[in-house]
């Protein structure tokens, strides 16, 4: 009798064992989960939504692994991203922290912001006022405008906007180096990204992407103080439930 206790437990410790090696095989080379703490991308990502990033979109390299060891350098089976994906990749001041932002500017691309406007190319990028939209994030509720953009190529997608004035919706013109993308928020006014190159992004070596935002699989507006268990279901956002990214 203790033998076959005995062996049950090893056969369990086994399977957790395997269990454990298959998701962070799975974690590795298909799909790892994220969490969105800001509202930086609103109207795209809410704060609260949960996703899945696929980490072969763009090929691996030591950013795709657990802990990012300094096994190799570039990327293995790269693949240059697309204009208008939205990427979570390594911020390059510390090669550490995740950020998520959407790709608008590509190796070699001239990228400007002119009165709230973008500008890619001496292009200015078409965009359309949806109405207004109520922004909520990190506690405050703001109301502001939402537009459609599009890309050039034709690629569409929704930004949110409070003002067409400041640092932010002036720049200078930013030339994308070789192997790297320029990112920015989707909500223009409230994002840390490529326009600041001294304390926010500035360009992004494609080294330092981890993979392209698939879908939201979880949504949770959570307002109300987490012991109130009877809010759970009023709190969950089910329509975004397992709903793609675009």
């Amino acid at each position: 009798m203790p033998k076959r206790s005995s062996g049950t437990l090893v056969e369990n410790i086994k399977t957790i064992v395997y269990a454990g090696l298959i998701a962070i095989g799975i974690r590795t080379v298909a799909f790892e989960p994220f969490n969105i703490p800001s509202g930086s991308m609103i109207p795209t990502l809410l704060v609260g939504d949960y996703l899945f990033v696929s980490k072969y979109s763009y090929g691996y390299s030591k950013y795709s692994l657990p802990f990012s060891p300094d096994l190799f350098d570039g990327r293995i089976f790269a693949s240059l991203p697309e204009r208008g994906d939205v990427a979570v990749f390594k911020v390059p001041r510390d090669n550490a922290t995740d950020y998520i932002k959407r790709i608008v500017g590509l190796p070699g691309d001239r990228v400007q912001m002119k009165s709230g406007q973008l500008y890619i190319n001496d292009e200015l990028l078409p965009r359309k006022l949806q109405g207004n939209f109520l922004a909520h994030d990190t506690g405050m509720r703001v109301q502001v405008r939402r537009f459609t953009e599009t890309l050039p190529g034709g690629r569409e997608h929704d930004i949110v906007k409070m003002t067409d004035s400041g640092a932010l919706n002036d720049t200078p013109e930013f030339k994308v180096p070789a192997a790297h993308v320029f990112a920015m928020g989707d909500n223009r006014d409230n994002s840390s990204d490529s326009r600041d190159p001294t304390g926010g992004v500035g360009f992004i070596p494609l080294e330092n992407l981890v993979g392209r935002a698939e879908f939201i699989f979880f949504s949770v507006d959570a307002t109300s103080p987490w012991w109130h268990v009877w809010q759970w279901p009023t709190q969950i956002r089910w329509s975004r439930l397992f709903s793609g990214i675009n």
